[in-house]
């Protein structure tokens, strides 16, 4: 082979993979899109979710009707009436043909000081903020004022926060010194994430600047149980 037959093998070639490498890229794109038209119809989200489907080439997982891997984030998504930031949802094994699941997902998000002093007003009037590592609540109670810190945990599958670190006035409390119920009414607050697709269970949350960042998995979820 001549030495311009070979440049023109190594041409013909470069613009095979080139086109190839094009067309894996735009069904990419198209796909995402779609991904996120679907996110938008089926959630509360505010604007518009970033969609990443990961594994190349994609081409050979449209054919094979089931996704390696994709990553969705949105700003902000509610859960039945609950708000959440900063969402991100990470998912393996996609089905692209019904029924629609999904091997793995895990989902992390933060619920915000706002919702968690929601579901402390519920019970008592306290403000929460955020605190270095802890939440704390404030508030007035009997003309003084209350503080008290905030632990959140997860428990069979609920979000609860335990009140602790307890301060009224100048003096130190424990639980059991408040008056009537208001003790009972401290301990395994409940703030509800209701909105979860079946299948997928909270699994844990800690303390970050904004609130409580929670993390939910699931395994063989069918997405259509999620609409």
């Amino acid at each position: 082979m001549g030495a311009k037959a070979a440049v023109a093998g190594f041409v013909a070639i470069g613009l095979v993979v080139g086109g190839a490498y094009l067309a894996d890229g735009l069904a990419r794109d198209e796909a995402e899109g779609r991904v996120a038209d679907v996110i938008t119809r089926e959630l509360q989200v505010e604007g518009t979710p970033e969609i990443r489907i990961g594994g190349f080439p994609f081409l050979t997982q449209l054919l094979g009707r089931s996704l390696d891997d994709v990553t969705a984030t949105a700003g902000a998504v509610t859960l039945d009436g609950l708000r959440v930031t900063d969402v991100t949802v990470d998912a393996t094994d996609v089905s692209l043909e019904t029924p629609y699941r999904v091997g793995d997902v895990r989902i992390d998000a933060t619920v915000p000081t706002a919702s968690i002093e929601q579901a402390v007003r519920d019970e008592a009037d306290l403000a929460v903020t955020v605190d270095g590592s802890t939440l704390r609540a404030s508030g007035e109670v009997l003309g003084l004022t209350l503080t008290a810190g905030l632990v959140p945990r997860v428990e069979g599958g609920r979000l609860l926060v335990d009140v602790q670190d307890l301060t009224l006035g100048a003096g130190t409390l424990r639980l059991d010194q408040l008056p009537g119920n208001l003790a009972e009414r401290l301990v395994g607050i409940e703030v509800p994430l209701d909105g979860l697709p079946p299948g997928i269970v909270l699994q844990a949350a800690e303390v970050v600047p904004d609130g409580v960042r929670v993390r939910a998995t699931g395994v063989d979820v069918v997405l259509e149980d999620a609409r």
